[in-house]
């Protein structure tokens, strides 16, 4: 049988198509070609073998966004083994569970991180630590380990259905279950989102905020551009708004990957303009959380670019439901992408009518293959052929899907369902309001209502817009729904990915 593994037909088929010396990866210390890429990721999957890591082992990549991350990646598969990519936000008590998790034998780690999170690692016992300083390399980093891999190392054989990497879900609401998916997956995405939606092109450069060991990030930086010969240009640091022009200004990326933070914070950015600093800017791009009506407006008349935004999740690997360039109706997540199918059901299971609420779930081939040690969540999460998200949704009489939030944050307000996420769009309509997070608070009476998390504006007096800010929500979306308290915060949990954290905000 023909081998399917990933690596031949993102790396190896790119050069057989005579794409060898095309960029494939930048940062801001070197680049790497197409033949580049290849001859390292041998050189990785080699030198992996030498140190004893056999086929099927996982290896954790805790590495800022570089050159080192594709190459560590690509080339844990190629030896047979499975890359792990993991937050590299994360505290190290959450670290070690990971590594105890998945029994890991091996870490690549960027140098950076070793201070915080090497008492974990030690801790878990690993074998093989392999330090990544791409701006200096150490004598026992990554680059020594090169030194030590075959050029020649032969691809491991993989059917398409056999575990290829694995994820770990962002944690928002517990502890992080490692998702399992298979090799296949990678292609699956790139031919559908990166094709039919994002229409990525050869001469296309992609810069994704949204960092690779997140599902999100990693199709937007690696699988997309690869399938079809493009380049993708890295920001190790934290995407901040002055990171990320001063990104655009000097790549000048053709196509962007972000969250709604994110977006948010770069139109308050003083310094945005036309294409956001990027000359060549043609398409952006949204998941993590759905992006409020207001941000996708402003964003496009002040950029000039629009945002399609989009659903997905770890077990779906990528995005599945997407608003596409000819095909944009803000505040919505648009419509299924093609290779998916999509329907809201009841808590029996049964499909609802048009504009009524009910859990969102999935069907299409990128699935993941479940959770790791998790056989109970695996099997309410992934039914048959269709993934269940946790989301509550409607879906509109013209076919578009909106988010409503999490099944488990939705809130009953006078008896009747309430989304925290239209009451934080509503808010984040006001032209004082930066960003939002919305929870349910029990009143003196026991009876649960709204509560607000706001940060405003730079330079806005707050007391006085508690009573305006309450009225704008009525006037938008209904008397029940106002918040009844509204805080005012400057920052709000979140997840590395974008995510807010309202469990926090509850626990607070």
């Amino acid at each position: 049988m023909e081998s399917e593994n990933a690596v031949d037909w993102f790396i190896d088929r790119r050069l057989s198509l005579g794409d060898g010396t095309r960029l494939a990866f930048r940062d801001q210390w070197r680049s790497l070609s197409y033949d580049e890429l290849a001859a390292e990721t041998a050189r990785f999957a080699g030198a992996l073998l030498r140190a004893g890591v056999s086929r099927e082992q996982r290896v954790v990549l805790l590495l800022q966004d570089t050159v080192h991350f594709p190459i560590a990646f690509w080339g844990t598969m190629r030896a047979g083994a499975v890359p792990v990519p993991i937050n590299t936000l994360l505290t190290a008590e959450t670290v070690g569970y990971i590594l105890a998790d998945c029994r890991t034998d091996a870490v690549v780690i960027s140098a950076g991180l070793t201070q915080t999170l090497g008492p974990a690692i030690r801790a878990a016992g690993v074998r093989h630590v392999i330090v990544s300083s791409p701006d200096g390399p150490a004598p026992d980093g990554f680059a020594a380990f090169l030194e030590g891999g075959d050029p020649d190392t032969t691809t491991a054989a993989a059917s398409p259905d056999e575990v290829a990497f694995w994820l770990y879900s962002s944690g928002s609401t517990g502890a992080p279950k490692g998702v399992r998916h298979i090799h296949s997956s990678l292609r699956f995405t790139a031919e559908t989102y990166g094709a039919k939606v994002l229409g990525i092109g050869p001469d296309d450069v992609m810069f994704s905020a949204a960092k690779a060991f997140h599902a999100y990030g990693l199709g937007n930086s690696l699988t997309f551009p690869m399938s079809v010969g493009a380049a993708t240009v890295f920001l190790p640091d934290r995407p901040t708004p002055d990171a990320v022009l001063a990104m655009m200004r000097t790549h000048n990326p053709t196509l962007f990957g972000g969250v709604p933070t994110l977006y948010a914070g770069l139109l308050a950015n003083p310094y945005i303009v036309p294409g956001a600093g990027s000359s060549r800017l043609r398409r952006c791009i949204s998941a993590g959380e759905a992006l409020p009506a207001d941000i996708g407006h402003r964003w496009k008349s002040v950029v000039g670019v629009d945002i399609l935004d989009g659903i997905g999740s770890t077990e779906m690997l990528h995005i599945f439901i997407s608003n596409h360039p000819d095909d944009i109706r803000y505040g919505s997540s648009g419509k299924p992408v093609p290779g998916y199918d999509a329907r809201i059901v009841d808590e029996h299971d049964r499909p609802v009518p048009h504009g009524e609420a009910g859990e969102l779930v999935v069907s299409g081939d990128s699935a993941a293959d479940g959770y790791w040690n998790q056989r109970a969540k695996s099997r309410r999460t992934f039914q048959g052929g269709w993934t269940y998200t946790g989301d509550t949704y409607t879906r509109d009489a013209d076919g578009y899907f909106r988010f409503q939030g999490r099944s488990d944050e939705m809130l009953k307000v006078s008896g009747v369902w309430v989304s925290p996420f239209e009451v934080e769009e509503a808010l984040i309509a006001h032209p004082a309001v930066l960003e939002a997070a919305v929870i349910g608070k029990e009143d003196r009476d026991g009876l649960v209502k709204p509560k607000a998390f706001v940060i405003l504006r730079d330079g806005l007096a707050a007391d006085a817009l508690i009573t305006e800010l309450q009225a704008h929500v009525k006037d938008r979306i209904g008397v029940w729904k106002y918040p009844r308290w509204i805080e005012f915060v400057d920052s709000l949990p979140k997840t590395a990915t974008g995510k807010i954290q309202r469990f926090r905000l509850r626990e607070g």
